[in-house]
């Protein structure tokens, strides 16, 4: 059985979407038929833009951040492995000069 593959929407897509469906006059169902997704769609995308306000749609690891929290996150995860780099080289480097001494 193969694994059913889910739409992926620009932020673009999704803000229109929800402003189309608070406009007078239209329904969020109206609007979903329209464009083709479901109406819970629209109601979760309202609800994402409505508690993010200020952010931007970033997920990573099924969490949303802000395009600034999504660097921040991106920058030190660069930094950790730099780190952890430094570290199995310093190790090597130890037991290196540890054998040699005389």
């Amino acid at each position: 059985m193969g694994k059913k593959r889910t739409q992926a929407y620009t932020e673009e897509f999704r803000r229109e979407a929800v402003k189309r469906a608070e406009r007078p006059g239209a329904t969020t169902a109206s609007v979903a038929r329209e464009l083709g997704v479901s109406a819970q769609q629209i109601y979760n995308w309202r609800r994402q833009f409505n508690r993010l306000s200020e952010k931007q749609f970033n997920s990573r690891d099924g969490v949303d951040y802000s395009k600034q929290e999504s660097a921040e996150v991106r920058r030190l995860g660069k930094e950790l492995h730099e780190a952890r780099q430094e570290v199995e080289f310093l190790k090597k480097a130890a037991a290196y000069f540890a054998n040699h001494q005389e």
